[in-house]
């Protein structure tokens, strides 16, 4: 078999459910999350149920969305600590925005600014469920903390949903093919080669290919 027919094997099945019940979960809560938050977004109540409907269900597709979050941090969490090639790539974003790539160091399986949102969707995600016990349950909480939920959960909303937007165009405008890696699991040589060849390069050995 040619090189350039072989399939590299990216994200397996478990992955990918983890993955699109994360996206799904999130975007739920999302667009609940909006309506709620102002009157000016509560035509969003109507994309998810009505308003009555969204007051019950919001809550619920946060703690899903958080499980999932705690499910991608067992699943991935040792492959996301910066190595000194990350931490020279994230000196070099603007290269990799130029698609300079050539001025970057070698990724692994995930690049820095991959690893860099894992990190912060584990810390919005974790803000996002303490923050939104609170509100959920404002009678049993002191006043104190519920105006620091107040402010903290459309803070750390902004963010999650920030980032998340940022991935979305990263992985289907910006990055040609890499849809393909979390819908079918698997990606091309020349692909892992240009993007991830750290990664590539244990895949490579591994299969005794040169």
């Amino acid at each position: 078999m040619k090189l350039d027919e072989i399939r590299i094997p990216r994200f397996d099945a478990y992955e990918r459910v983890m993955h699109w019940m994360a996206a799904l979960s999130f975007v739920y809560a999302a667009l609940t999350g909006l309506a709620l938050w102002t009157p000016v977004l509560y035509w969003l109540a109507s994309l998810s149920g009505g308003g009555f409907v969204i007051r019950g269900t919001h809550p619920w597709s946060g703690v899903l969305f958080s499980v999932v979050i705690g499910w991608m941090y067992r699943r991935w969490a040792k492959t996301m600590y910066l190595d000194a090639d990350d931490r020279v790539w994230l000196t070099r974003l603007d290269k990799y925005a130029t698609h300079q790539h050539g001025a970057l160091p070698p990724s692994g399986r995930f690049n820095a600014g991959q690893k860099m949102l894992f990190w912060s969707q584990v810390a919005t995600g974790l803000l996002l469920l303490v923050s939104g016990v609170v509100l959920w349950f404002p009678e049993e909480m002191p006043r104190g903390l519920r105006l620091a939920a107040i402010a903290a959960h459309p803070l750390a909303a902004i963010g999650s949903i920030g980032g998340i937007l940022v991935h979305i165009y990263m992985g289907t405008a910006a990055v040609p093919h890499s849809m393909r890696a979390i819908l079918r699991g698997w990606v091309s040589p020349e692909w892992a080669r240009f993007h991830h060849p750290k990664w590539y390069k244990v895949w490579r050995d591994s299969a005794n290919l040169r």
